[in-house]
């Protein structure tokens, strides 16, 4: 979770410019990098996995 975390658009943008852009994201937040992998994990259902299609918060 600490490695899903820490790869996010939004982590990186800030680590390397100081802010964030997240009109230019094309990996996802930490967030939502944390929250597929947590899905993938406890349900083990790969049809389960599917981003594109997924609603947005």
């Amino acid at each position: 979770m600490n490695a899903a975390a820490a790869i996010g658009d939004d982590r990186i943008q800030m680590e390397s410019r100081g802010y964030v852009v997240p009109e230019s994201f094309t990996h996802g937040t930490s967030e939502q990098r944390v929250r597929w992998l947590r899905k993938g994990l406890e349900t083990g259902d790969v049809s389960q996995g599917d981003t594109f299609s997924a609603r947005t918060l």
